[in-house]
């Protein structure tokens, strides 16, 4: 069996890109690890936030719980703080993520590479998705940590079409207003459109079947549930439709989509 190490910026992040993929690698017996770069203290502060309680903490807590439900082994934790979106002022803090000192932080993931010993490393794309500062730090470290300890790397990465049919669906299901929702060409946090074109892409993982337990995720991920809201009003049969598939970039291929699997 194999071992997969998948890299995130923040608690949550964990589940929409690479839920199911961590979910099915699990399910058939690969060892899956999870790496969290921040502690994700500039998240939603929930109205219910319990007494003597930190964000922090909280969302600590709710990692784990994803963790396990998705079939997690282990999880690790860098310790950055969060960078906050593009433009706030934690962006110059000097614990942010995305202040990190590159080598300091791939050699931390390294550490983890090595003690795994790593057969697959999941990042972010070139802009981290959408642009926001540490999920763009996610990409620059995992693949300076695969410098230093030789790994596979798969990037993942939004289906810029995909999101475009999904909110096209929701609006002809009435599920959205003409006006509502996003416009998935327009300028994510960065100022470039959000994901990647389909045609950029190299992997389709079908994992439908764990459409359920990815799902069951994000719901652990009860303080930060602003950010999730439309995805679990979804119906089961719309969720899965919109978040069956995981996406995958592999840097060192020029090859068309097609379906495929991590360990190939």
């Amino acid at each position: 069996m194999s071992t997969l190490v998948c890299f995130h910026a923040h608690p949550d992040d964990e589940c929409i890109g690479t839920g199911g993929t961590i979910a099915r690698a699990s399910a058939e017996g690969h060892r899956v690890v999870l790496v969290v770069a921040t502690n994700g203290d500039h998240g939603e502060i929930p109205a219910d936030m319990p007494a003597g309680k930190t964000l922090v903490e909280v969302r600590h807590a709710e990692t784990l719980k994803s963790a396990e439900t998705l079939g997690v082994h282990r999880v690790v934790w860098l310790g950055y703080e969060d960078s906050g979106m593009t433009g706030w002022e934690q962006n110059t803090n000097a614990g942010a993520f995305c202040n990190a000192a590159l080598d300091d932080a791939a050699q931390k993931l390294a550490d983890v590479l090595r003690e795994e010993n790593a057969d697959v490393l999941t990042t972010y794309d070139w802009h981290g998705g959408y642009g926001h500062p540490d999920h763009i730090m996610v990409h620059k470290v995992g693949h300076r940590a695969a410098e230093l300890v030789p790994v596979r790397v798969l990037e993942g990465t939004m289906n810029r079409d995909q999101i475009r049919r999904g909110i096209d669906a929701a609006r002809a299901a009435g599920l959205l207003k003409e006006d509502e929702g996003f416009n998935a060409d327009g300028p994510a946090d960065d100022g470039n459109p959000m994901g990647t074109l389909e045609s950029e892409i190299n992997y389709k993982f079908d994992v439908v079947k764990y459409a359920p337990l990815k799902r069951a995720a994000m719901k652990c991920h009860a303080s930060q549930l602003s950010d999730s809201g439309f995805f679990m009003a979804m119906d089961d049969d719309r969720f899965a439709a919109q978040f069956g598939n995981e996406w995958f970039i592999d840097p060192k291929s020029n090859e068309p989509m097609r379906d495929g699997w991590i360990f190939e």
